[in-house]
């Protein structure tokens, strides 16, 4: 995911016709953090520093995460939750998930109500999260053989 993530963020960057230099202004993160995502050499940026990278090039948040591998099966409500789910997920992760897609709730932001396109999105980044945190709490199971490693 680093390799592809980090060739968009340089094309996308050469297509606006910035230097690294610039786009570090403009996101508010190094030049230095910039040219190693491109070249691959850091990891993947956590969720905020896309968004700066989103909002400094003028692109996508959602392309430029599911580039990092953020929204990888992302949510598609008429998918059955079986299909978005990874290999590795037991019955209790997928009725867990569902129970999680399920959820109506307004969702807001500072006290306005979010719109349907802005939900789905929510619902994209929190589903990439939500299966992220299970896949690495089952590796602390098995290499601590106990949930809390004590």
């Amino acid at each position: 995911m680093e390799n592809e993530f980090g060739s968009l963020l340089k094309q996308l960057r050469e297509q606006n016709g910035m230097s690294i230099n610039q786009l570090a202004e403009a996101a508010g993160i190094s030049n230095s953090q910039i040219s190693r995502m491109e070249n691959g050499v850091r990891g993947v940026p956590k969720a905020p520093t896309i968004r700066k990278l989103a909002e400094a090039l003028n692109t996508s948040y959602e392309e430029l995460m599911t580039a990092a591998g953020y929204l990888e099966g992302a949510i598609d409500l008429n998918a059955s939750v079986a299909e978005q789910s990874p290999e590795w997920a037991t019955p209790k992760d997928r009725r867990d998930f569902k129970k999680m897609l399920e959820e109506d709730d307004e969702l807001m932001f500072d006290g306005i109500p979010l719109d349907q396109e802005d939900r789905q999105r929510v619902k994209d980044v929190l589903t990439g999260l939500f299966w992220e945190a299970k896949q690495m709490n089952k590796r602390k199971k098995n290499n601590n053989g106990t949930p809390d490693g004590k």
